[in-house]
């Protein structure tokens, strides 16, 4: 192995483990860590403290090791200067205060969407699982399902975006062949907008819209509004679409 292939490796290592320091808020302790990046313990302790040298890992009052505060503070610096970030954010505060529900605004990445805000009511709903920055798959939400609309016209380029990776259906009602997905992504380019059904989710409906925050033709994202099922069935929503687009739009008038 070359010097080069070498340092890619340790890099390649260090990257692992700060990413499993991302999956342990309350801290994670170097045996622990070791095993889940598959290496040994004295290359694993190399690596965090490489981190902690950048101050992108710390440890606690109980010698477990967490992220530390110059990653935290580079990442939501860079997330609150996102320009979609910014301007979204009116948008999803005037669909969560209309309907009281919790919402999103999430990007396509592959075969998984990425929520990039999310808006919890203040007081009434249930708040979901979701956080900023978690991913679902694509196929299984509503919003993936109203970006891929735009990007996989016919069947085929359904077939081809599966590829040999089945898909997972997350609940008895999640898309689960090329078939249902295409019939799927049908529907949303017919109405301009798409739902999840209690496809990602027991007990969670949701309804999502594109929206162009940087180009009239290609969606930069989708926003999505998400709700029990019992509480707030895609129905009503669908029922109330021109105002929830007119939201979107920025228009002053709501229906």
């Amino acid at each position: 192995m070359t010097e080069q292939e070498d340092r890619l490796v340790g890099s390649d290592r260090v990257l692992a483990v700060l990413a499993e320091l991302a999956r342990h808020p309350d801290g994670i302790g170097l045996d622990e860590m070791a095993r889940a990046v598959a290496s040994a313990k004295p290359t694993v302790h190399r690596a965090l403290a490489s981190l902690r040298r950048a101050g992108f890992a710390g440890r606690d009052g109980y010698g477990r090791y967490v992220l530390g505060d110059e990653f935290l503070r580079l990442a939501f610096a860079h997330h609150e200067a996102r320009p979609d970030h910014v301007r979204v954010m009116p948008i999803l505060r005037a669909l969560c205060d209309r309907y009281g529900e919790t919402v999103h605004y999430a990007t396509l990445d592959g075969r998984s969407v990425v929520y990039r805000s999310k808006l919890d009511p203040s007081v009434g709903a249930v708040r979901l699982t979701s956080v900023i920055g978690g991913r679902n798959p694509a196929h299984c939400t509503a919003v993936g399902k109203v970006l891929l609309a735009g990007l996989l016209r016919d069947e085929q380029a359904v077939r081809d975006w599966i590829g040999d990776q089945p898909l997972v259906r997350r609940t008895e009602r999640s898309a689960g062949t090329a078939e249902e997905l295409h019939a799927e992504l049908e529907k949303a380019r017919a109405n301009g907008y798409a739902v999840d059904d209690q496809e990602n989710e027991p007990g969670v409906n949701c309804l999502a819209v594109p929206v162009h925050l940087t180009s009239p033709t290609v969606p930069s994202g989708a926003i999505s509004i998400s709700g029990l099922a019992y509480r707030i069935p895609v129905r009503k929503l669908a029922d109330d679409l021109p105002a929830i687009r007119a939201i979107v739009a920025g228009e002053t008038e709501i229906p």
